[in-house]
């Protein structure tokens, strides 16, 4: 199973976090399929920016996020975009 995950970087006693996609498998810290955004939670406000669209292709092929990471998806709306019907390019929405 894909999951999307936070990976720890930074030194000791200072983390800050990258959004990956990965193996369920493998390591906190260890093999990834691509990142796809960051975290840092030392900051005033916490710092997060995730590839809007990456993030919804992994979705779409069916990649499971944590729950911190679901979290952080519904705060900036991306979860909201993946539930949301597609309309062809053509129609107008009303």
């Amino acid at each position: 199973m894909v999951k999307i995950r936070l990976r720890r970087v930074g030194a000791k006693k200072q983390p800050s976090y990258r959004i990956v996609v990965a193996d369920s498998r493998s390591p906190r810290d260890g093999r990834f399929l691509e990142t796809i955004g960051h975290y840092n939670p030392r900051t005033e406000p916490p710092t997060v920016h995730i590839d809007e669209e990456r993030a919804l292709h992994w979705l779409r092929q069916g990649a499971q996020p944590t729950e911190v990471v679901a979290k952080m998806l519904r705060s900036l709306g991306i979860m909201d975009r993946l539930a949301a019907p597609t309309q062809p390019a053509g129609e107008a929405a009303l």
